[in-house]
């Protein structure tokens, strides 16, 4: 039991209207009052190191840039590459591995080592990986790295452990898949070719053994030589020379033909009994033109040529398509027979593989479905129905079907949730699959013992947000909400509300769930909210909205004191001239203002709509443009179902809306908020020019400005209906300072202040960045932002780099800068060194800022309701509302909610500012509760009810509220609850009343912290934190002990600090990439049963055996002789390859493979004792056999003498 005494009680600064906290927990900047008795807070922390692990546990979604595939038809497991070096392995549903490469380097091809549990990777380093995929985790047992040649195809034969290699030069290497040595045995291009020919064949494209004989290699070069070597005889049975490029060579089962495809869009035909000229040369796309020529067509990049019993072959190819339709989309090409079918694609073709029914290349192969890898999607057609359907997707493919904008993830929801859902969900699906069984069957899960509801919550540039079950480390979706139906679809010629909406003017920036109330609320890029309620039924309704002035009228400026220890106070009436209105509005109502300036960015209908069961809008808050200004973006939000109340704030106030009632409680600037308690000295601005002002704006950051920023910052803004990256180069802008990057014009360093000469600089806070002032007609975005397409270079050490973050987490809360005139002429300004030097905590709140030019607005930065106590003085915990701003302060506003249903409905909530003030290094990120024992004290929420349900006279509906207040369990402790407060330098913990801070840890003095929680782990609490320079730690609670401090990646690109996100039970997750979701655990625990969790990837399966080809068709050329490849290609016969050609690296392996081997070779020696004990036995059974006759034989012998001697006298009459 570890006892955490009080020792500051007290300790804090009076003031009229409130209380000022320490700028650190040692001193006050002011005299002691009179503080109640010290109290001991006696808290269990069970929580230790050792009980933190970080790992990753799964990937979802579709391999991002994939580049190869390959399938095993036994274990029927398929292999993706990617273009980043990572290997995704699907089976059945749950079967789902994720492997890397440590090069990094691309995935060019893929082979499995059928039913063998391992698969061969040929990467863009020219290196050959072996992975073993008898363990649930798979590793590199074995690599090659090719030192003077490039890898360009590899082919292993069925049942082989010879890969053939060919490479850019034209060579043929072999390769041991045992001991991944190459053998000396090398087919030299300069002998596969004519010594008359004069040029040089080209890489080799293709590589295959002929079905007829496997002595016999067929060799496909990229000019239009075909080659088919003997590898006994060691010299080419036939040679080939054609005109067309050759990109793909497919066989027939029989071995006496093959089909190739050419890059004139044409497909040939050989026949080896003639091989001087193509059996037959079609043209599939190719029309004949009035002129009597050829359309020109496309390249066929792959065909494939498949035989069936029952019907004609398959010919199955991608491209080939001719050139004079523009815009026309890939397709893949399927001739049977004479019925050509062409099934266009919604992206580019990667690669495609056949299924078929035998692993034997030599069978008729029965085709049944064609796997189609695109660029964004991987799909699979049945083939065996004339209509060619497609089958249904288990996989979560679709996770960017809207590129990812925000991220939310739940652990531990309410059990029912899940199904209804998915019940509604399921309503809307799509129909027309085929109805077989997904192909791709392969591997075993089991659903563990160590599983609880999870969901997870993707927002969408289109406005569509998705709920997903992720219960036992699986992903399935559930249900999808579009918002945009909320709104009127733009019109060309409306105005301004037209000239707003450009490309994603619905893109979701934030959203906030209750599980148990089912309230959801989502924020979107044109600052708007809506409030969603769910029903089980489905309803009309008139979607309610109101409209909220929010918007900061004059300029606030913040000065350094001179004494920066003593903060001045200043008149709360002169922090803002002109008072902030409020306009609840009525469906189709307009604000008094002037149309032109008064408007939301969109426009909600306002007609009666038809809604189906689900999420159904409840409420729209829109904010509205000021004098030809638009709302900033907003930056905060929260949502309590008990106190009916949602609050959100933006850089320039905060607003608490009573969605019961649909009216604006409050809504005020956040310098209003602290009446008499501004611990700044503040100077107003000089009345600012009107809208003519051309004025750029730059970022101002969470806290201090750093001297040592050299690494520059790129971002790529781009539509979130596109997924890659904008390669505009940026150099020309950067050259302009050292200390000043600009992509397209606009300022994204917060070291740069470009202006107009003349003009003032408009600074805003950096979770709400305020866009600049423009001439009317400027839309206030082009282009939302994407957590999946936003990519920036930043520092991963400690000592440099770091005034790039203001820029950095501007795009973090997803704000887009646009400047006045994007081809202005851009002067960059650079903060002297003092001026970004760190200063003590007790700074003034902008130590960087030192003139009218360089203000600074603050921001609302996160916001907490709960059961607090909003002064000093109050004897009961009370609603409170508690708000971060992006200068590090804490305000606690208390509010006055009726208890009394009807009461709630008709009485106002009052709120009354208080003025407590507490303050952190850096912009507040999180807010935290806890009782006076150390458990998380969880807001209080409403139960769900169905407002559409059919009323029961007998049975009213009421809210049910569900409190958990602070006093209620702690009769030991007395009155009061522990306020956890996390910043992005900076953890501190409260005792509540007293707001006296108990303990405080500084996280980091070289970084930032990105995302903070107070997460429950091991039926405990701790604190999760998670640092732009990759490092996740966890605190515990309340004492702020350091548990865990791993350096797990370097935060490359903004996707990953837009979604990061902790949960309860030691989970987190992130966009690894555009297209996937990568799952990590902290929890050791979790790190322990993961390996129960994951899916098996090999099963034991007897391979097919091979078809009986019958007398007569073995006599009259079937399959030949049998060939040896050992005796071709082993050292003994080749000798060893040059040292200098490839070198051998060892693998990992991993401790379970190498379990694995152990066992293996332990299970070999076992059967090998078994087998010598078993002949001994038999050894001695058959020496008792012979011991026994040689007895009989005696014995016979003694009785045949003795006859013979008792008849030896006896004449023939006597017997």
């Amino acid at each position: 039991m570890k006892k955490f005494r009080k020792v500051l009680d007290g300790l804090t600064t009076s003031s009229p209207g409130g209380t000022i906290g320490s700028p650190s927990c040692g001193s006050a900047a002011g005299t002691p009052t009179a503080a109640p008795t010290p109290k001991e807070i006696d808290v269990q922390e069970t929580l230790v190191s050792e009980n933190f692990q970080l790992c990753k546990t799964v990937r979802h979604g579709f391999a991002y840039q994939p580049t190869a595939l390959a399938f095993d038809p036994v274990q029927k497991i398929l292999a993706i590459g990617s273009r980043s070096g990572g290997v995704r392995i699907l089976g059945r549903p749950g079967v789902d591995c994720y492997c890397q490469h440590e090069s990094g380097a691309a995935v060019l091809q893929l082979q499995f080592l059928i039913n063998e549990g391992a698969l061969v990777t040929a990467c863009a380093d020219d290196t050959l990986h072996l992975w073993n995929l008898r363990q649930r985790r798979p590793a590199v047992l074995h690599s090659l790295k090719f030192n003077r040649e490039r890898i360009t195809f590899c082919h292993l034969p069925f049942q082989s452990k010879w890969l053939y290699v060919g490479t850019e030069r034209g060579n043929t290497h072999i390769v041991n898949i045992e001991s991944f040595i190459l053998s000396g045995y090398v087919i030299m291009w300069n002998k596969a070719i004519e010594l008359s020919t004069k040029t040089h064949p080209g890489p080799v494209v293709h590589l295959s053994d002929s079905p007829k004989d496997e002595g016999k290699l067929l060799i496909g070069f990229e000019s239009g030589t075909i080659v088919q070597w003997d590898l006994r005889a060691k010299k080419a049975d036939f040679r080939i020379y054609y005109d067309e490029a050759i990109h793909s060579v497919s066989w027939h089962h029989e071995g006496k033909q093959f089909m190739c495809s050419h890059s004139d869009g044409s497909l040939t035909l050989w026949n080896l009994r003639n091989t001087t000229k193509p059996f037959q040369v079609t043209f599939p796309h190719g029309k004949i033109q009035k002129d009597g020529r050829k359309e020109s067509c496309k390249p066929i990049l792959k065909v494939e040529y498949k035989t069936s019993r029952s019907s004609e072959p398959f010919v199955i190819f991608s491209g080939g398509l001719s050139y004079d339709k523009a815009g026309r989309r890939p397709a893949l090409t399927i001739m049977h027979g004479k019925a050509i079918t062409v099934l266009e694609m919604d992206y580019p073709i990667v690669e495609f593989m056949v299924l078929c029914e035998t692993p034997y290349i030599n069978e008729v192969q029965e085709p049944y479905a064609v796997v189609v890898l695109l660029e964004k999607d991987l799909i699979v057609v049945d083939l065996t129905q004339s209509n060619f359907p497609v089958f249904e997707n288990p996989y979560p493919m679709d996770v960017h079907e809207s590129p990812v904008t925000c991220t939310a993830y739940f652990a531990d929801c309410p059990p029912d949730i899940i199904p209804i859902l998915y019940s509604i969900g399921a309503k809307h699906k799509k129909t027309g699959y085929s109805q077989k069984e997904w192909p791709v069957s392969g591997g075993t899960w089991t659903l563990g013992s160590h599983t609880y509801p999870e969901i997870i919550i993707t927002g969408h540039a289109d406005g569509s947000v998705k709920f997903w079950d992720a219960s036992a480390i699986t992903l399935q979706m559930l249900y999808k909400l579009k918002t945009s139906k909320v709104f009127e679809k733009p019109k060309p010629g409306e105005g301004r509300a037209a000239e707003l909406v450009e490309e994603d003017p619905f893109a979701v920036q934030m959203v906030s769930w209750c599980p148990q109330s089912r309230i959801f609320c989502v924020v979107g890029i044109s600052a708007h909210i809506i409030l969603y309620r769910f029903s089980k039924y489905d309803a009309n309704t008139q979607i309610v909205a109101l409209e909220v002035r929010l918007q900061c009228e004059s300029e606030d400026v913040i000065t350094p004191s001179e004494n920066e220890n003593n903060p001045c106070f200043s008149e709360p009436g002169s922090h803002s001239p002109q008072p902030h209105h409020q306009y609840p509005v009525s469906p189709g109502s307009r604000t008094p203002e002037s149309g032109k300036d008064s408007i939301p960015c969109l426009k909600v209908k306002e007609r009666v709509v038809r809604v189906p069961p689900g999420y159904q809008s409840d409420l729209v808050i829109q904010l509205l443009w000021v004098d030809g200004e638009p709302p900033q973006q907003i930056t905060s939000l929260d949502i309590n179902s008990a106190y009916g109340l949602l609050a959100f704030g933006n850089c320039n106030g905060l607003a608490v809306v009573d969605y019961l009632q649909k009216t604006v409680l409050l809504c005020m600037s956040t310098l209003d908020l602290y009446g008499a308690t501004d611990p700044y000295q503040r100077l107003t601005r000089s009345p600012r020019r009107n809208r003519q002002s051309t004025s750029e704006f730059c970022m101002r950051g969470l806290s201090n400005f750093y001297s040592d920023s050299k690494k520059r910052i790129r971002t790529s803004y781009q539509s979130l209906t596109e997924l890659t990256d904008n390669q505009q180069s940026v150099d020309m802008e950067r050259s302009k300072s050292p200390t000043s990057d600009h992509v397209n014009g606009h300022c994204t360093s917060p070291t740069s202040q470009p202006c107009s000469a003349g003009k003032p600089r408009i600074p805003m806070g950096p979770e709400g960045p305020r866009l600049t002032r423009r001439g009317p007609g400027r839309p206030p975005f082009r282009k939302a932002q994407s957590a999946a397409c936003m990519e920036i270079s930043l520092p991963v050490s400690h000592t440099e780099g770091h005034a790039s973050r203001r820029a950095m987490l501007q795009q973090l809360h997803g704000v887009t800068m646009y400047s006045h005139d994007e081809h202005h002429t851009t002067t960059s300004y650079c903060w002297s060194e003092r001026e970004s030097r760190e200063n003590s905590f007790s700074r003034s709140r902008s130590s960087s800022v030192s003139s009218i030019d360089r203000d600074t607005k603050e921001a609302v930065t996160t916001l907490q309701f709960g059961e607090s106590y909003g002064r000093k003085s109050d004897a009961f915990p009370t609603p409170c509302l508690w708000v971060g701003t992006s200068l590090g302060v804490v305000l606690l506003i208390p509010m006055s909610i009726p208890n009394d249903q009807e009461e709630r409905m008709e009485e106002p909530v009052t709120i009354g500012p208080s003025g407590a003030v507490q303050m952190l290094k850096g912009s507040v990120l999180r807010f935290g509760f806890l009782d006076c024992m150390g458990a998380l004290i969880q807001s209080p929420y409403e139960v769900w009810r169905d407002t559409n349900a059919p009323e029961d006279p007998d049975r009213p509906r009421k809210r049910k509220l569900v409190h958990f207040s602070p006093s209620s369990s702690q009769e030991a402790c007395g009155e009061g609850h522990l306020a956890v407060v996390c910043s992005e330098r900076q953890a501190k913990v409260f005792l509540m009343p007293s707001q006296s801070c108990l303990f405080v840890h500084n996280i980091t003095e070289s970084s930032f912290v990105l995302r903070a929680d107070v997460v429950s782990v091991c039926n405990s609490v701790c604190l999760a934190c998670f640092c732009a320079n990759g490092h996740v730690m966890t605190l515990s609670l309340p004492s702020l002990r350091p548990l865990m401090d791993v350096n797990y990646l370097p935060l490359t690109d903004m996707r990953i600090a837009r979604t990061f996100c902790f949960t309860n039970g030691g989970q987190a997750l992130y966009l690894s990439s555009p297209t996937e979701i990568q799952r990590i655990t902290y929890s050791q625990e979790m790190c322990d049963n993961l390996q129960e969790m994951l899916g098996e990837l090999f099963t034991p399966i007897e391979t097919p055996e091979a078809q009986n080809r019958g007398f007569l068709k073995g006599f009259f050329g079937g399959n030949a002789h049998t060939f040896d490849r050992e005796e071709l290609f082993g050292e003994a016969a080749a000798g060893k390859a040059s040292r200098s050609l490839a070198q051998h690296i060892p693998g990992q392996g991993g401790v379970e493979g190498m379990k694995v081997a152990a066992s293996g070779a332990v299970g070999e020696l076992a059967r090998a004792r078994i087998a010598l004990d078993e002949r001994g036995q038999r050894l001695g059974e058959l020496e008792e056999r012979t011991a026994l006759m040689m007895t009989s034989a005696e014995t016979f012998s003694k009785h045949a003498h003795e006859l013979m001697l008792k008849c030896k006298d006896k004449k023939w009459y006597q017997f």
